[in-house]
């Protein structure tokens, strides 16, 4: 019973008025509570050396009143709230240069200053790469840095436009093979089932069977009528695998042109390398350290600045990278200023009176360059790290450092890849192929008829003259020209009902035939065979009987 009291009394006590022992940490060891009370006392009143380097929107300087240099940003938001917690004052170092690590001597570095304890503190977001860490102390996270490439947006997406987005580039080069492949295998295949079995059909020449691929790839008939079964499944095998292929074809084209996603060539780092795109960092910054160290798995882009193709520009003005960018280069930097030089570039537009679609001039890459985690930069012996820490974790854990970053910043992404315009129009870009296969039709043809040309007239002229080719001369007048008929088939109708045909007797009083309902016309052939002709078909009426 006493035990249940017991508990009930330090459960309220706990939430009220009473510090237990055993809920609070700090005072279960005398030494810490004596370590940070005196480095309090170490630190109030002090005058601290701060460094920091432009970082636009993290950390800058400006000049101030009395020409001493003043801290902007984030950084110094945060500076400021150690400074009124712990009572110290502090004056803004920059290094000379501009850099995170590198240069001749330390004072062309926040790296170099911390090291070389010129400085007691960097007020910057640096990255926490591990060469770092042996040489300075870093802080409690403060936030984990992002690193995208910025590039200008292109007027069509990767993808692609017009006819030929719905497939792939090796989906229409395996399209392409099969309409050149498909009707050489008729024929082939004809052809050894002709030599099989001589008494059946005949195999079907190249030049019909290209074109009936060709009359099929755009739902045309054929006036080839096959009798084998071999060749039928051919013919029916064809025909399925181009109704699949249109139903696919419409299908992801209607897709494609209305609910299509915006793509980019370049989605990952790999890409710049896959596909040699220019590519520009500030110099000194961390991306040129990681690119450079063999131990990093972006070691391979150290090719492209040896190349030329990648550079590292020294501008401490984030907006002197923009004619780079519009001039085809790709941009890797902060995200946080990424976004802010996006940001002020439409909002400069807007000013201007530039429509809504064409502000947006610049787009993000989809996936990051890097991520690291970043922190401040302390000596190596400094004592300022466990005091700050205890400060900088609550206002992390609390998102109070994620706030200020992102405050100047609208809600909504800014200039996203896939800006989503409330109506699709075609432009001449969707339609170019439409285009390049009238140019190409008619080009064709112009060929074709050139090329007909120059061989009845000059071939076969010159083939006649030196015997090469035997040929049987049909006799031309200008009364009448003798046609030559198959004998095998039915004649034509204008031979029955329209002009009369030598090869066939018809007599003044025509026969005809009545076989299974139907009325029939006999018609009497040169050769003495018989041919029977229907007369009350649909296509009979179309014709009048010359009597």
């Amino acid at each position: 019973m006493a035990t249940g009291i017991d508990l009930i009394i330090s459960t309220v006590c706990n939430a009220t008025f009473c510090e237990p022992i055993y809920d609070n940490p700090i005072l279960e060891t005398t030494k810490k509570e004596t370590d940070s009370r005196n480095l309090i006392n170490f630190i109030n009143g002090k005058h601290l050396k701060v460094a920091t380097y432009d970082n636009v929107p993290l950390s800058w300087t400006e000049n101030g009143l009395n020409g001493s240099l003043v801290g902007r940003g984030v950084a110094f938001v945060i500076l400021d709230i150690l400074r009124q917690k712990f009572n110290f004052t502090y004056e803004v170092v920059i290094p000379e240069r501009n850099y995170v690590l590198g240069g001749d001597k330390p004072e062309d570095s926040l790296i170099g200053l911390a090291n070389s304890s010129k400085v007691d503190m960097v007020a910057a977001f640096l990255p926490k790469i591990p060469p770092f860490r042996n040489m300075v102390s870093f802080s409690y996270d403060l936030d984990e840095g992002i690193w995208v490439m910025m590039l200008k947006r292109p007027k069509e997406s990767a993808a692609g436009s017009g006819l030929l987005a719905p497939f792939h580039s090796y989906v229409w080069y395996l399209i392409l093979v099969a309409v050149l492949s498909y009707g050489p295998c008729i024929t082939l295949l004809t052809k050894i089932r002709s030599k099989l079995m001589p008494t059946e059909e005949s195999h079907i020449k190249l030049s019909p069977s290209f074109w009936f691929v060709y009359g099929a790839l755009i739902k045309q008939g054929t006036n080839l009528a096959p009798e084998a079964n071999t060749t039928r499944v051919l013919f029916t095998t064809w025909w399925l695998f181009i109704i699949l292929l249109s139903a696919f074809y419409t299908a992801n084209l209607t897709a494609f042109l209305t609910l299509s996603k915006f793509t980019l060539d370049i989605e990952y780092p790999k890409d710049l390398y896959k596909k040699n795109y220019r590519w520009v960092a500030a110099q000194g910054s961390p991306v040129q350290y990681i690119v450079s160290n063999p131990n990093e798995d972006l070691y391979y882009l150290n090719a492209m600045v040896k190349n030329g193709r990648a550079e590292f520009r020294p501008y401490s003005d984030d907006h002197a990278f923009l004619p780079l960018v519009k001039n085809g280069a790709v941009l890797v930097k902060d995200q946080l200023a990424v976004d802010h030089i996006m940001y002020k570039d439409y909002i400069r537009k807007a000013k201007e009176g530039i429509d809504e679609v064409d502000r947006c001039t610049y787009v993000v890459a989809p996936n990051a360059f890097m991520t690291m985690l970043r922190g401040f930069v302390y000596p190596r012996d400094s004592k300022l790290k466990h005091l700050f820490d205890r400060v900088l974790v609550y206002l992390s854990r609390a998102g109070i450092v994620n706030f200020l970053q992102t405050r100047d910043l609208p809600s909504t992404k800014m200039c996203p890849l896939d800006l989503q315009s409330k109506d699709r129009q075609l432009r001449n870009s969707d339609l170019l192929m439409t285009y390049m296969i009238m140019v190409i039709g008619l080009s064709a043809a112009t060929a074709a008829f050139i090329g007909e040309i120059v061989v009845k007239r000059y071939i076969r002229i010159k083939i006649r003259r030196h015997g090469k080719q035997k040929r049987k001369k049909t006799k031309f007048n200008k009364n009448h020209m003798v046609h030559m008929y198959d004998d095998s088939r039915p004649p034509p109708y204008d031979s029955i009902f329209g002009r009369r045909n030598p090869n066939y007797k018809v007599t003044e009083e025509l026969q005809t035939k009545i076989i299974n309902g139907r009325e029939y016309l006999v018609v009497d052939t040169t050769h003495g065979a018989s041919r029977l002709i229907p007369v009350r078909t649909p296509s009979a009426f179309l014709y009048n009987l010359e009597k």
